[in-house]
């Protein structure tokens, strides 16, 4: 395993055994847990995990793992008037395309221009 996913897996699992036990995640804590285990993290990592989870709910966070709402979920009506003209301009932009085509040569009529001998 690469030492990046080595010190990330620490850092993890020490902030879960400090939620566990219902302690402050810091990056002091998480570096005696993870010293204790005989896993050498760079320096940077432990600070960094406490940074991230400072002021979350890790319980939460835990729980809704793939339940992130979808991007733009505040607007579902604005959004689906909008899928509607993206359609519209994906479309038109489908046929212009086509019509260059057409322009050069390569339409859909590309084989129908050669004879069989």
């Amino acid at each position: 395993m690469a030492d990046s996913s080595v010190s990330e897996l620490a850092c993890v699992y020490s902030a879960l055994i400090l939620h566990d036990d219902d302690v402050d995640i810091t990056a002091e804590k998480m570096t005696k847990l993870i010293a204790a285990a005989n896993v050498e993290v760079e320096p940077f990592w432990p600070g960094l995990f406490a940074k991230a989870l400072a002021g979350r709910n890790i319980g939460d966070l835990i729980c809704n793992v793939g339940s992130a709402p979808a991007a733009g979920a505040a607007a579902p009506a604005a959004a689906a008037g909008g899928a509607a003209e993206e359609k519209k301009e994906e479309k038109k932009k489908e046929e212009s395309e086509e019509e260059s085509d057409d322009d050069m040569g390569f339409g859909k009529n590309l084989f129908l221009n050669f004879t069989v001998l």
